[in-house]
């Protein structure tokens, strides 16, 4: 049976769908660049709305960029970092990350997941131009330097009584900690009359930081793969998939300014020779021995939005989880294991500070950021040099992107021998006093470019929002998220006599169907903002009649609408 119908002259174009004789659904679509005008319906040459492949591949990849853009385009950073979240109400499935668990042979994974070239023959030639500056200093540090270190490792730290014994692992931190804190104490006393930069910034001491992003091109889970084998994308069971990565870090020390560093290499010109050193990893991050885990995204630099010293200009990390590896491995996995602790914790930070900019995972930064990284326990220092060229490791990126992020680096470094019984110090190394003085002679410097495109001119910051009501909301919303506490309702979950007796045997055919599962729900597709509305009482509604609203209204940033392909039942969402 046919059924036609004779469109309004404003309707310029409209999708039909046809159900049945009885349903008909009429949907406008947008002009195109070319509009008609209102006096008159017909045009000269004919204008057709755009073609679009209708495969399921094509249509997934027209909703991410549709995501990706509602991202861009919103003003401020928090707003950016929840807008991420909106997927996801009890956060993303993530593969946790840390600053202390390096698996054996982990580096081609690490490289892999942040796209970064290493070249640990040293530190780039742009530093020997300090050597001059260096050297004339010098004399005045190195006994200074010696001095504290000899105090932290000669005297004992009394403890209190009521004080529980600490692991070796931790006792270690604390005594890198603190010889940390005297060699920089005594360096930034040092070099602050000649380097007036130093004077300007932000020290940290076991900063909060955080980074989430994506990455595409690995293969797909084993649930994953039987999933798409049992539904309708049986061709596309062997496709790759994103992976989210939640890393958490502590380090020991962070020095912050207002002005980034210098970058080292050209932003745009990256050869093939250059992606061809960043090895592939496209197994399953179990393979190498990482979890899982359910977690909102939360990107923190170890500062809030609005601070003044923005960008990273050294770190200090621990290296005394080294001792604890195997020692089979040998000294060759040791290296490795400093190599990937230096790649992801450098990375982590310089996302964090580049999604304070107004980019993120989805958007890469137009310019780049550069950090300077210390790795030590006190005795032994690896120093290296990072720098952000892109961000965007996605699905929909990975494959194209001509970009990739430059890691510099040494090799292990002795600042001395050995410390003898009578206190005194033996064979303390200049060259390690030279990269450290030259990390804090690197000064930042000022850029004459716009540093926050995607951000908004009046608002970037929640700070700003003159609507009371949003602003109230939004940080709200911004504290629940980055607190790192749960929901407060309980995850739903399969209990161990349902996945016997309903899921596996199915042994309980009379049983009503009320649990998600029996009802084709998957909680953890439900998006940040499907949640009960909160009720104003009568006596706190405005006296104005129109506006007397039960419900607060809400204030997300952008909506997550979720797109089905293919049938949809009421028992059986097959959601893509």
């Amino acid at each position: 049976m046919s059924l036609y119908i004779k469109l309004k002259p404003k309707i310029q174009f409209s999708q039909l769908i046809l159900v049945n004789c009885r349903h008909l659904v009429t949907k406008p679509i947008k002009p195109t660049a070319a509009a008609v005008d209102e006096d008159d319906e017909y045009t000269k040459e004919p204008q057709y709305p755009p073609i679009l492949d209708l495969e399921s591949k094509a249509i997934r990849l027209r909703n991410r960029q549709e995501w990706h853009d509602k991202i861009k385009n919103v003003k401020t950073i928090e707003e950016k970092l929840i807008g991420i979240n909106m997927p996801r109400y009890y956060g993303f499935k993530s593969v946790m990350l840390n600053d202390h668990i390096f698996r054996y042979n982990s580096l081609p994974f690490f490289q892999h997941i942040t796209r970064t070239q290493l070249v640990d023959a040293g530190l780039p030639d742009c530093y020997n131009n300090l050597n001059e500056k260096v050297d004339g200093l010098l004399g005045q540090v190195k006994s200074d330097v010696e001095d504290a270190v000899l105090f932290e490792y000669t005297v004992k730290h009394e403890k209190k009584s009521f004080q529980k014994p600490l692991d070796p692992e931790t006792e270690n931190r604390n005594r890198t900690l603190r010889v940390v804190r005297q060699i920089h104490r005594t360096l930034m006393n040092s070099l602050a009359a000649d380097c007036p930069h130093l004077l300007e910034v932000d020290s940290d001491t076991d900063p909060r930081h955080e980074a989430f992003w994506f990455v595409g091109g690995i293969d797909p889970p084993k649930r994953i793969r039987n999933l798409r084998l049992n539904s309708w994308d049986k061709a596309n069971a062997d496709d790759p998939v994103n992976r989210s990565f939640q890393y958490v870090g502590k380090p020991l020390l962070t020095l912050r300014h207002e002005y980034p560093l210098e970058s080292l290499m050209e932003f745009d010109n990256f050869s093939a020779e250059d992606i061809s050193k960043v090895p592939e990893y496209r197994l399953d991050p179990a393979t190498v021995g990482y979890a899982t885990k359910h977690k909102h995204a939360t990107t923190i630099p170890g500062f809030w939005p609005g601070c003044r010293q923005e960008f990273g200009l050294l770190s200090y990390h621990s290296r005394d989880h080294i001792p604890l590896r195997n020692a089979q491995h040998g000294q060759e996995d040791c290296q490795k294991a400093i190599h990937s602790q230096a790649i992801v914790s450098s990375y982590a930070w310089l996302l964090g500070q580049a999604c304070y900019q107004g980019f993120s995972t989805y958007q890469d930064p137009t310019y780049p950021l550069s950090t300077q990284t210390i790795i030590t326990d006190g005795q032994l220092w690896s120093f290296y040099l990072y720098q952000l060229n892109t961000t965007r490791l996605h699905i929909d990126a990975i494959e194209n992107n001509p970009k990739v992020n430059q890691c510099w680096g040494t090799k292990e470094m002795k600042l001395f021998e050995q410390i003898t019984e009578d206190g005194k110090l033996i064979g303390l190394n200049d060259d390690v006093l030279r990269n450290l003085m030259k990390f804090y002679i690197n000064e930042p410097k000022q850029r004459a470019i716009d540093m926050k495109p995607y951000l908004g001119l009046d608002e970037q910051k929640i700070a700003d929002i003159e609507h009371v009501e949003r602003r109230e909301f939004l940080q709200e919303k911004f504290n629940q998220l980055f607190s790192g506490r749960p929901r407060h309702k309980v995850v739903p979950e399969v209990y161990n006599w349902e996945k016997i007796y309903k899921i596996d045997h199915k042994t309980m055919p009379l049983v009503p169907r009320r649990r998600f599962f029996e009802l084709g729900i998957n909680p953890f597709r439900r998006t940040l903002d499907e949640h009960r509305l909160a009720y104003v009482p009568k006596a706190l509604r405005p006296d104005d009649k129109k506006n007397r609203e039960k419900f607060k209204k809400t204030y997300y940033p952008c909506k997550y609408e979720q797109k089905y392909i293919g049938y949809v039942s009421t028992f059986n969402r097959k959601l893509i």
